[in-house]
């Protein structure tokens, strides 16, 4: 494993010392053109965005989104393979021929009960669930933009090499990257680039956290609760049983741990014993191996739930994820990138938006200015997880943050929604769309950046053999349901 104190101490030790060189005339004039040519496609891409904004379809239920992503990249010259590592949702594009191959990943997942309107003010879409709290809309058409004005290049005879865009469905708790490298789909890519949805500008050197998600499935016997209650035996009590064992276990489990769960399940009227209850839970720690230890306890605390309470329980596990590990060659190598390309400037009205979206925060939020300036490169705390984690310890790679959200703005937020649908959010795709091609073009053009960064992966990754923490299951398609 790579915790973030590995890269500072390579970096102390003198194999990260040099700095990316300075690139040639020829691919600044690269880059530059680069630039230009995504910004004069603005308006494609971010109807593209929106699109998929009004679509907010769910992992693994991402039909239109996946669909139009997909022509998108075949209207522009790609080979498209659909349907990839089981998952319907998924694809992988290509353009180009041998090496490098440099990967980029897409996401275009909603998340459930987050339907937002695009504007200042809390106001849910009628008749929609789902909205793009984390801004995955804005993720996959960036993404393709970037893969696009690749291809361009290469064709134009440029560099040489493939590009590669992975379509990967349901990272909001699904692990649909999980998937594409269990299948082998990255087994030869030199380099992967990403990024996400954010309310700062910066080069991601935050380790993303590993976690296990499952469903626990309590069975008991349903009966009259008031005439009969004897006869019965409460699922609901099982569940209960189980959270309030796990919830004295906190106590007990390193305090990185973080343990959340919700009770899909609980019944269905008061005056039934519940023979039913489900509750889905996630267990995360900045270690994997400390992940299955407490899964492995909370698996326990069920079964000993079900015992006390003359239930069953049987468990799905729905998704797990490794950390992230962290590249710090290629970061310093986007950085320089994204200091080139810059942060976001909101026009006055997107300003006043801006501010309306602080105040309705509830908390003192920086300037939002403050979207228009790139943070200094630094190792910082992680937090969340991500299935591409599972990517990074298949290929180097590297991603950014890029401020589609006013600062402040909290992820799986109705602030983030309305963001993400609004012209604020689309400017700061392009900054992330901007950064990931000109970081591919120093990688196609500059063998020696790929070749220390491929030193710095199999030195972080050393012995470890990757095994998915979701094990052999088939991919979990109907876990949104």
């Amino acid at each position: 494993m790579k915790k973030i104190i590995y890269s500072v101490c390579l970096l102390s030790a003198g194999l990260l010392a040099a700095q990316p060189t300075a690139p040639p005339a020829d691919v600044e004039a690269m880059k530059a053109q680069a630039q230009q040519d995504l910004q004069s496609r603005y308006n494609e891409y971010r109807q593209v965005a929106q699109r998929i904004w009004g679509f907010a379809e769910v992992g693994y239920k991402e039909t239109q989104s996946s669909a139009l992503l997909q022509k998108t990249l075949r209207d522009n010259g790609f080979a498209v393979q659909a349907g990839v590592a089981d998952i319907p949702t998924a694809f992988v594009a290509t353009y180009g021929s041998g090496k490098p191959v440099i990967g980029i990943l897409a996401e275009y997942d909603a998340l459930p009960g987050l339907s937002q309107q695009a504007g200042a003010e809390k106001k849910p879409v009628a008749g929609i669930d789902a909205g793009h709290g984390c801004g995955h809309n804005l993720f996959g058409t960036a993404s393709v933009a970037a893969g696009i004005e690749l291809k361009k290049l290469m064709k134009d005879g440029k560099f040489k090499g493939t590009v590669r865009v992975y379509g990967a469905p349901a990272e909001e708790g699904g692990s649909g990257k999980v998937y594409l490298v269990r299948a082998g789909l990255f087994k030869d890519v030199d380099a992967v680039l990403h990024w996400h949805p954010s309310n700062q500008n910066r080069s991601m050197m935050a380790s993303y956290i590993a976690n296990s998600s499952a469903k626990f499935r309590f069975h008991g016997i349903a009966s009259h609760a008031a005439a009969s209650p004897q006869r019965g035996r409460s699922a609901l009590d099982g569940v209960e049983a189980m959270n309030h064992m796990v919830n004295m276990m906190r106590e007990h489990l390193p305090q990185e741990t973080r343990i959340h769960y919700i009770i899909t399940n609980g019944g269905k009227a008061p005056n039934v014993v519940p023979e039913f209850a489900e509750v889905y839970y996630y267990v995360r720690h900045p270690n994997r191996s400390e992940v299955k230890d407490a899964f492995a306890r909370v698996v326990k605390a069920a079964e000993g739930a079900a015992m006390g309470t003359g239930t069953t329980v049987d468990y799905e596990i729905i998704g797990g994820t490794h950390e992230l590990l962290l590249n710090e060659t290629l970061a310093r190598a986007l950085q320089l990138n994204l200091e080139q390309v810059g942060g976001v400037t909101y026009s006055p009205q997107e300003l006043a938006v801006g501010k309306q979206l602080q105040a309705s925060l509830g908390f003192a939020a920086p300037p939002v200015e403050e979207a228009a300036t790139v943070q200094p490169f630094a190792v910082t705390d992680g937090g969340g997880s991500s299935d591409v984690g599972d990517v990074s310890f298949a290929v180097p790679t590297v991603g950014l943050l890029a401020a589609t959200w006013i600062p402040g703005t909290p992820a799986h937020s109705w602030q983030a929604v309305a963001c993400s649908g609004q012209e604020i959010g689309s400017k700061g795709m392009m900054v992330a769309a901007k950064t990931m091609t000109l970081t591919a073009i120093d990688l196609f053009t500059n063998p020696d950046l790929l070749e220390k960064a491929t030193a710095e992966f199999k030195q972080d990754v050393g012995t470890y053999v990757y095994k998915p923490l979701l094990g052999d299951r088939k991919p979990a398609l109907n876990y949104r349901d």
